[in-house]
This record gives structure tokens, sequence and C-alpha cells, in this order.
């Protein structure tokens, strides 16, 4: 018994509510956002105009249950199983190749049912984040060696960056080298050790495989795109120039909720990686910098949680999921505005994908546990 309580010690303290409240409002937001900005295209495909909608509020409202229960569950209970997860990432990745379904050139979902689909990077990103935890919080004492710091760990990204790039999913490997880096660093890694190195053989064998890969040739096409989306204007341009022309009208105010016009089959799904530029137009650049202003409390929570976490795992935990939403959060906002080329990166808890909303919140209900844990401190 005694056991027992000692495990279980901090699960009863309150969690952070500041945390809560900030994914709450993102979420709601979404939401809203994801009713006006598919209403067009849902009537177009289904005829009806809350097909979409419904299907988001539903997981919605699971993620909710579930992030309530998974904040409830030790998170060091995940350590146990870090080595298993990472296994698990290049079966599930390994088995998209396999048994996905290929979409605009890309091998990335696996269909359970011809209306429900589930894309394995999403839960590989979080899988990976509790993988280096694990293995960060293991090796502590080599990380500052260069050899058994930097490249004995980032060796663990070959195979599953390599597995995204055939599929390929050129953003999820840009997040999750991203994320596994920052936590590296935040363990103890120096940086400098890698930066000249990474910079000296990561590009040119970047640019290389761009080059040779004959999957990867539209990631030239997209910088292409980047550089001067009106060469095509009515191609690979489009969607950029339909979103840059949906921020522009905004103005200040917005639009009004629901009076976009872009959204009108301009802007090609504008209920996924594009919603941003929906949220611009009908809500103006107060509606924009209020989205951002609860992003950056999100991760200023997130951050304060890692370093107040009683534990080296459970401060990388808090430390990899507080990056992966800043990540995707900078990358969309980038893509969306033309600062960067288009990478197909979603908003998290705004863009369209029932299962990897799900996903998010139950990684939410993570980081609220190691809040909890927090408060004994």
């Amino acid at each position: 018994m005694k056991k027992t309580k000692q495990f279980s010690s901090f699960l009863e303290n309150p969690i952070d509510y500041t945390l809560l409240i900030t994914v709450l409002l993102l979420l709601t937001l979404g939401l809203i956002m994801v009713l006006s900005a598919s209403s067009p295209t849902s009537i177009a495909e289904t005829g009806k105009s809350y097909k979409y909608f419904v299907k988001q509020a539903i997981f919605a409202l699971m993620g909710i249950s579930a992030m309530w229960f998974i904040s409830k569950i030790d998170y060091r209970f995940y350590k146990k199983f870090y080595k298993i997860l990472y296994i698990l990432s290049i079966i599930m990745l390994a088995a998209v190749l396999i048994f996905g379904k290929t979409l605009n050139g890309a091998k990335r979902w696996i269909y359970v049912t011809e209306s429900l689909s589930f894309q394995p990077s999403e839960l590989v990103k979080f899988c990976m984040i509790i993988f280096y935890a694990g293995i960060l919080t293991k090796n502590r004492d080599e990380l500052k060696n260069i050899v058994k710091g930097w490249f004995k760990h980032l060796a663990f990204l070959i195979p599953i960056i390599a597995l995204l790039i055939v599929e390929p999913h050129l953003s999820a490997s840009i997040v999750i080298i991203g994320i596994c880096v920052i936590m590296m660093t935040i363990a103890g890694c120096k940086l400098w050790q890698i930066v000249i190195p990474g910079v000296g053989i990561g590009v040119p064998a970047l640019g290389l495989a761009i080059w040779k890969i004959p999957k990867l040739s539209h990631a030239i096409q997209r910088i292409t795109t980047f550089l001067d989306p009106w060469q095509d204007k009515l191609g690979k341009g489009w969607q950029v120039i339909q979103s840059l022309y949906a921020i522009g009208s905004g103005g200040l105010f917005g639009a009004g909720l629901g009076q976009s016009k872009q959204k009108y089959l301009y802007l090609p799904e504008p209920q996924n990686d594009f919603i941003f530029s929906v949220l611009a137009e009908e809500l103006g650049f107060i509606g924009c910098t209020f989205v951002i202003i609860l992003f950056a409390i999100f991760i200023w929570r997130g951050i304060l949680i890692a370093m107040k976490a009683p534990d080296m795992f459970g401060s990388l935990v808090a430390v990899g999921i507080t990056a992966m939403v800043g990540l995707q959060v900078i990358m969309n906002i980038a893509v969306v505005t033309s600062s960067m080329p288009a990478t197909g990166m979603p908003l998290p808890l705004f863009s369209y994908g029932g299962t990897a909303l799900f996903i998010m919140l139950c990684e939410m209900g993570v980081l609220l546990n190691i809040s909890r844990a927090c408060r004994k401190t």
C-alpha cells in the first residue's frame, strides 16, 4: 500500500489550469474555424454543410475525454516502453508504405474505413518524444561527447527519416528532427558540436536527395513556387496566391466570422493546412494576433512545466511536446504567409483531421500530468 501511494502521490494534485484553459480556447476557436472554412467544400463534395465540422467535433469530444483520463496517468509509466515505441514507430511507417493509400502523390494515410483515415506520422512524433526522453535520460553522462552524444543518438533518426522520405513526408521529417535536436540540446548535448558539421554535411546531402530521388522532385517545385508564386499563378502558385489574397483582404478587424470569400472553392481545402488564411480573412489582424498570443501562452506554460518537472524524463517529454506544437505553428503560419515553401504542415488544434486532433489532445493530457508533478515541488 505504501508503494502504491508513493507512485501516485502527485496524481490528485491540481493541473496547470492556465495551460488547460489555453488548450480549450484554441480547440474552441479551431472548431469554429473548421465550421466556417469547411462549409463550402463540404457542400460541394457531400451536399451537407456540417459534415466536416460534425466529424471534427466528435473527435474533439473524444479527445477531451482522453486528455482528462491521460492527465491522471503517471507520465513515468511511459518510460518503461520507450524502446518498444521506437520499434513501433518503424513498424507503423513501414506499414503505411505497404497498406497506405496514395493521395496527391504521397502515401501517408492508412484507411481504416472509407471515411476514417489514420496518419501514422502523427503518432510517431509522440513516440519519438518518449523514446528520446528515455534514451537521453539513460545516457545522460555521455551527452557532452560529440560521438556518444550527438552522432550516436542522431543515428536513431536514420530509419525514421528514411521511411518518411520514401512516403514522401518532408514536413514531418523536419518537425521530428527539430524536436529531437531541441531535446538533445536541452538534455546536455553541446549545440556548437553539431551546427558546423550539420550544416556542412546535412545541407548538401538534403540537396542531393531532393535532386536525385524522384519522389522528392516536388520539393524543388515548391521552392521555385515560393520564390515566385506568380510565375505559375494558375498552377503550383495558386494556393499560396489565394492565401495571400485572403490574408490581405482581412485587414485589421476582418470581414467577419463566416464572411470569407476565398473559402468558396478559391483556396483549395481551406479547412486543412491553410485554415489560418481563412481566420485572417474573417477575423483580421486582431484575430490572428489573439491566436498567436494563445499559442505563445501555451509555449510559455510548456517551458515552465519542463523547468519545474521533478525529473529529467518529465522535463524532456514536456520540452518535446512543447517544441512539437511550437514548430508546427511556426511552419504553418510561415507557409500561409509565403515566408517559406509549402510543407503541408497542419495548424495544431485548428486544421481539420479527426485522428490528428485526438492524438494531439492525448499529448496535451501527458503534458497536464507532468504539470501535476510540478505542483509537488
